[in-house]
């Protein structure tokens, strides 16, 4: 890698935005998971050095073996930028000291309260004052309540170092819109939306993303693009939760909900098809929307609407578990207790590995407590790894698919529809089959054992 901060006077305004436009700084991107490193890639790949620093050593270890640990990113990409020179990464955050630019992509998740927990952004916060340099541009890109930058992250910086945002460094908010396993868009190819705190932030935020993402979108504030990311996933949350209740009531009156969507979106105006599941997964849906509505609190509004749909989505599991009820009691005069039960998609979306906030989980630990023996089967999860809520699943591991261990079951429930599942073969095992995708029915695979949730 190249020399990063150059020595002699700081350099003006003017001179940073073209030292960004340019290409010739060096940025330091701080979390190496899936916003973190298919930023540090996109960086590289447009011609910036890039260190990307992580408190897990193993990441680091294996990026510069040229080595991956997400599915959707290539070994080979990460190879070749370690190769270029131009990226590599490590746990001494002392080398924050040496960049032009801080990206913060660290995890914002929930309290068991539901509550926001900014842990992650105050500790690293902390270390980036530490080592604060004059004219560094500072950009926090994790989802988080509108006020984050402006009240949490600027306050720390400038009372631990005696700086000030604007003048003696600057700092800015863009957030992530990362969707892994998303072959249509990269982190290059979905615009970029950029809050300044101030102008010369803005100007300097907006030269350094122009420089390796298609388009980008300036916004007045670090607040409104704070804002900008909750109503997505908002937007999202409630829409799902609209096809779920309606999943609901459409099975109640036998109707097939999945063609009612199907139906529906053949209109050219006026209607955008959401999907039912068995509830929601990752670190966004399921965990954007209580931010806005924690934050609401202090200004007196009740967010009924937001909450009702947080509400509905997380009822989506008990209503699968009951569907499941039903059809074992129907088709093999059963109950749950003593039941052997086989979870195929352990991931919260298809053809990717990432288990955070699964409803898999959840059904999991509920089929266990009514007494139910559960195992799974998801090509990209061979082994559960830890998580905060699940800690006793860990280390299981993934059953194969065949058809001798598909009829040691009395039942297999589909929670995610990977492509890389013999789903002819679990629709001809004859077991019953509780199919929360419509993964059978989409594929043209019908019968009288499955049973659609």
């Amino acid at each position: 890698m190249s020399e990063a901060r150059p020595a002699g006077p700081r350099l003006s305004v003017e001179e940073a935005v073209a030292r960004f436009a340019g290409g010739a700084a060096t940025l330091g991107v701080i979390g190496l998971g899936y916003v973190g490193l298919p930023l540090c890639l996109a960086a590289a790949g447009a011609g910036f050095d890039v260190v990307g620093f992580d408190i897990d050593a193993d990441k680091p270890t294996r990026l510069m073996r040229g080595e991956t640990y997400l599915e959707h990113i290539p070994a080979d990409a990460v190879a070749a930028a370690v190769r270029s020179g131009r990226f590599r990464a490590t746990t001494d955050f002392d080398g924050l000291a040496t960049v032009d630019a801080i990206l913060i992509c660290v995890p914002t998740p929930l309290t068991l309260q539901r509550e926001p927990d900014l842990s992650f952004i105050r500790t690293t916060t902390q270390e980036i004052a530490k080592r604060l340099q004059p004219g560094q541009l500072v950009v926090l890109e994790s989802t988080t309540w509108p006020g984050t930058t402006d009240q949490v992250v600027r306050p720390l910086l400038e009372a631990l170092t005696g700086h000030r945002s604007g003048t003696d460094f600057y700092l800015a908010f863009s957030p992530e819109r990362e969707d892994p396993g998303n072959a249509s868009f990269s982190t290059a190819t979905i615009p970029k939306i950029v809050g300044g705190d101030g102008p010369d932030a803005a100007r300097l935020a907006e030269a350094l993303y122009a420089r390796f993402v298609a388009r980008t979108v300036m916004v007045s504030s670090t607040a409104t693009a704070e804002a900008t990311k909750l109503t997505e996933n908002i937007f999202r949350a409630v829409n799902i939760a609209l096809v779920n209740e309606l999943k609901v009531i459409f099975d109640a009156m036998g109707i097939d909900v999945w063609e009612v969507i199907e139906a529906a979106k053949t209109k050219p105006f006026g209607f955008t098809p959401f999907y039912p599941g068995p509830g929601l997964g990752g670190h966004c849906i399921p965990i954007d929307p209580f931010y806005l509505t924690w934050k609401a609190r202090e200004f007196g509004i009740a967010t009924r609407f937001i909450e009702l749909a947080g509400e509905i989505n997380q009822q989506m599991p008990g209503f699968v578990l009951d569907k499941l009820v039903r059809a074992l009691d129907a088709h093999a005069g059963r109950g749950l207790s003593g039941s052997r039960i086989l979870i195929v998609g352990l991931a919260y979306k298809k053809n990717i590995s990432d288990i955070r906030e699964s409803p898999a989980l959840k059904l999991w630990t509920m089929l266990q407590a009514r007494g139910a023996q559960v195992d799974y089967h998801d090509p990209f999860v061979p082994a559960v790894p830890t998580t905060r809520a699940y800690k006793a699943l860990k280390g299981a591991t993934s059953t194969a698919l065949t058809a001798e261990t598909l009829s040691a079951f009395h039942a297999v429930l589909i929670v995610t529809d990977h492509d890389a599942i013999d789903y002819a073969a679990i629709c001809d095992s004859g077991v019953i089959v509780v199919d929360c995708r419509n993964a059978l029915r989409s594929r043209g695979l019908t019968g009288p054992n499955v049973v659609p949730a």
